[in-house]
């Protein structure tokens, strides 16, 4: 799947004029929890999520700075949470340096860049333009839907092909051991593992395989789990 398979759009967004008194409603009326500023011509230029709200002097919560911190941080940070806690337009309290993707960036890239940069969600575009957002909400929500879907009836054969197919493509997976038998849906393990970590896998392996009704899991420990 890719970005557009689940993207939301069209997008909330506001503009760098917007004061922070509207962006607060709109998060709170629109229940999201960051929205995207876009220019006159549709082309994103940041993002306020609840985080770039939550020192504000409006409401007591601006951060209490004392001598030692401007060694540490510098002026020049103090001075950035003063402008984060009193300017009025979103062009001051924005995040400028936004993290985005295009609407043909594979799910798995997505989740990738949401993880690694410990953000919530990822602006979409195309041709310069803001298209459509992807939160982490979205992908669990696409993963619902999969696991919703119908069922897949396969023969026992197939469902053998396509398990040790799959396991033959893991780097974690030693097969050299392993046998698999189904019968009637119902997968049986067979052999040796190498921990008890590796017998789990060849287990989730098998459960997630289409078709699979039950799986029996025979694995043994070996020599890099436990004497046999």
């Amino acid at each position: 799947m890719k970005a557009r398979d689940v993207m939301v759009s069209p997008v909330i967004t506001v503009k760098p004029s917007s004061t922070v008194k509207e962006i607060a409603k709109t998060l709170v009326d629109r229940h999201i929890s960051a929205v995207p500023v876009v220019d006159d011509d549709g082309k994103l230029v940041g993002i306020i999520s609840e985080g770039d709200l939550m020192h504000r002097a409006e409401i007591g919560t601006e951060r209490r700075y004392r001598w030692w911190p401007r060694l540490v941080r510098g002026d020049a940070s103090i001075s950035f949470g003063y402008i984060k806690a009193h300017a009025r337009r979103a062009a001051d309290v924005m995040t400028r340096d936004v993290f985005t993707a295009t609407p043909e960036t594979p799910l798995d890239e997505i989740a990738v860049l949401l993880e690694r940069n410990s953000i919530k969600r990822v602006p979409i575009i195309r041709d310069g333009r803001l298209v459509g957002i992807v939160s982490r909400a979205n992908l669990v929500q696409a993963l619902a839907t999969i696991l919703r879907g119908p069922e897949i009836s396969l023969s026992d054969s197939k469902i053998r092909e396509e398990l040790l197919s799959h396991l033959k493509g893991q780097l974690w997976a030693d097969t050299h051991l392993l046998n698999v038998t189904v019968a009637n849906g119902v997968v049986s393990l067979w052999g040796v593992a190498n921990s008890e970590t590796e017998r789990d896998a060849f287990r989730v392996a098998a459960e997630a395989t289409p078709g699979v009704r039950a799986v029996n899991n025979h694995l043994a420990l070996g020599p890099l789990g436990r004497a046999l």
